[in-house]
């Protein structure tokens, strides 16, 4: 498990760049495995041979030197090594080869020359390798003196891995980028869908930069999420032009027994029938408040701290004692009147059972976080998860003077998960009941 979580952590997290790894570790394994061949087998094998072929020609000249080691061969054999084989000779009488020092970092073409000409060759030799003029200086120690050949590097060590090298990565580059734009191009269409499903779990708009483009199964997606979002609108606006219908269907007979019940005058039964008929109209508030959600409002750019101060200001001329703690910056996002309902519904809850409510209001990392406790009775934690159900309460009796019709918490959880938030509960240190409210920026 430790491995694959360090794997997890490793793998980056943008789809763009995990599909450039998926092009990019195949091509470098490939590129790697090519260059391990072709110097392992091509230019390590051309360069054995060619240091095989100057070490031989040497093996010749010291043979013909200590044959004949009389000035006039010398400047004869010079000549021809230096018109035809491009090496340069000249020998030393009487030298030693332990005066003459020896390069101490050796490098691989003084490595490679080195044994050819302990096969050749088959004398004590010393090679220095000068690398800003491009030649390699051989002593041969002789019989009778020292032999002292000069080679250019061209004749040991050929240039065309270098070239192959620097092909091979120029290609690379540029295979990468028109990889990392053809990308792009690929990925462009699937991040506008996120940030649109992104958008819309919010609460807010659709943008306009999502357009049916890119693969075939990426249009297919973007067009199922505009078909989706068409058809999600389409319901609310038929559900609430439905529920409208049913208002003004249902108010029309509920004023007619206002006025019937008036006419009573002080009939006995007139005052429960009027209280009867204001809990109808109570419930029916509170249907069509939770079907309307947030209706028709579009979402704009507010400030969070106007709506709790005035949420706690109405609260506290109702008789309420809520105290409000807000710190940092609130601004985000939002429906302004949705969220107000919410937040409004969340203190009422409160205050009908509770002496004391405290609300606070932070900001933490991109979220806003908004805490309400209270010091009330509290709600059982096997009811946390049901007091969000429609019309679901607590309080058993029917009587909306006690617990109302059931639909607050659910009205105050549909805004908040309008804007893309979460709503919890909890048990609250003030001995009562904790709402946990995260709403992203």
């Amino acid at each position: 498990m430790k491995i694959k979580s360090l794997f997890r952590n490793i793998l980056p997290r943008t789809l763009l760049a995990r599909s450039l790894m998926i092009l990019i570790i195949p091509v470098l394994l490939t590129q790697m495995i090519t260059v391990y061949i072709f110097f392992d087998r091509h230019w390590g094998k051309m360069t054995d041979r060619l240091a095989y072929a100057v070490a031989g020609e040497m093996a010749i000249v010291a043979e013909q030197i200590e044959n004949d080691p009389s000035p006039e061969r010398i400047s004869r054999i010079s000549g021809h090594m230096a018109k035809h084989l491009d090496l340069l000779i000249s020998y030393q009488p009487g030298a030693v080869l332990e005066n003459i020092p020896e390069d101490v970092d050796r490098s691989i073409v003084a490595d490679i020359l080195g044994r050819a000409l302990d096969m050749q060759v088959r004398r004590p030799y010393r090679i220095n390798v000068d690398l800003s003029e491009k030649w390699v200086e051989i002593a041969i120690a002789l019989n009778d003196g020292v032999l002292f050949v000069s080679s250019p590097q061209r004749r040991l060590f050929s240039s065309s891995g270098y070239i192959f090298l620097l092909w091979m990565i120029f290609t690379s580059i540029i295979l990468l980028a028109v990889s990392i734009l053809f990308m792009r191009n690929q990925i462009r269409p699937i991040r506008r869908l996120a940030v649109a499903a992104e958008r819309i779990g919010k609460g807010r708009d659709m943008p306009a930069t999502l357009k049916v483009e890119g693969a075939r199964e990426v249009r297919q997606a973007a067009q199922a999420f505009l078909d989706m979002n068409d058809r999600i609108k389409r319901q609310i606006s038929q559900r609430t032009a439905m529920l409208a219908g049913v208002s003004h269907d249902l108010r029309t007979p509920l004023t007619r027994l206002k006025l019937q019940v008036a006419m009573l005058g002080n009939h006995p039964d007139a005052e429960g029938m009027m209280q009867d008929i204001q809990d109808m109209e109570k419930m029916l508030n509170g249907y069509l408040d939770f079907v309307r959600g947030e209706g028709g409002e579009q979402a704009v750019a507010g400030d969070l701290n106007d709506i709790l101060n005035r949420i706690v200001s109405g609260a506290r001329r109702a008789g309420g004692d809520v105290i409000l703690e807000s710190n940092g910056d609130l601004a985000m996002t939002l429906r302004p009147m949705a969220m107000e309902r919410a937040l409004s519904n969340l203190i009422t809850n409160a205050r009908k059972y509770a002496s004391h409510v405290w609300m606070t209001a932070r900001r933490v990392n991109d979220d806003v976080e908004i805490i309400i406790d209270d010091d009330g009775p509290g709600i059982p934690p096997d009811q946390y998860e049901d007091v969000f159900r429609p019309f679901y309460r607590v309080d058993t009796s029917r009587n909306t003077a006690t617990g109302g019709v059931g639909l607050g918490l659910p009205i105050a959880q549909d805004v908040i998960h309008s804007h893309g938030g979460q709503i919890t509960l909890g048990q609250s240190p003030r001995g009562g009941l904790r709402v946990i409210i995260l709403i992203p920026v």
